[in-house]
């Protein structure tokens, strides 16, 4: 599509456009659910499916809705886990870990650990599939793994600090294990076990 002599990438455009949108929906607490799990679970997996089903007309797998490299997916995954489960049993114990994830968790630790896994499996697939997939098109892979990064920085304002500061490069090593497993499945598996894990510990585990 061409306005006022510039050329627009119709896809590319919409799936900018949706990143955008989608969190801001999310953040000003436009609910179709109770559950804040379910409304992420809607926004960032279904509304995306559905605009690669029926508007771009392709397979999901095009946006790393597989299995993939699924050898070198499990490899990065309990790789990532077992040096991330050593690096929040110090950091978890900081206060402000403490007091965030404390009261998110207070209808239990199981309650929480389900939340998690709905929650981040359509966060995951926002970022390390839609969008990822979608810009490493035009911009290639490397640029496309940090610039989804970026949006996902900002998504987490309001963390802890040293959360918030890392996530450019969480958010980054998320879109390289994504791009190289062909899959956001792991991603989003380290992204569960980092979130549980620092749950379990916030409740005195």
């Amino acid at each position: 599509m061409t306005v006022l002599g510039i050329k627009f990438d119709l896809k590319i455009t919409l799936v900018i456009i949706l990143g955008t949108l989608l969190p801001l929906i999310d953040l000003h607490r436009h609910t179709l659910f109770s559950n804040v799990a379910y409304n992420r679970f809607f926004l960032y997996l279904v509304v995306p499916v559905v605009v690669i089903l029926l508007v771009f007309k392709e397979p999901l797998r095009n946006y790393g809705f597989q299995w993939g490299n699924w050898k070198e997916g499990l490899a990065w995954t309990l790789g990532s886990c077992l040096v991330m489960a050593l690096v929040l049993a110090v950091i978890v114990r900081r206060p402000e870990f403490q007091s965030y994830y404390g009261v998110k968790s207070v209808n239990g630790l199981w309650r929480a650990i389900w939340d998690n896994g709905v929650d981040l499996f359509g966060w995951e697939f926002l970022w390390r599939g839609f969008t990822l997939f979608a810009l490493a098109r035009v911009v290639g892979p490397g640029a496309a793994i940090w610039l989804q990064a970026v949006p996902f920085t900002f998504a987490h304002l309001g963390k802890p600090e040293i959360e918030t500061m890392s996530c450019i490069f969480g958010g980054a090593g998320f879109g390289l294990v994504a791009w190289r497993s062909k899959s956001f499945i792991y991603p989003f598996l380290i992204h569960f076990f980092i979130a549980s894990w620092t749950t379990y510990l916030a409740m005195g585990g």
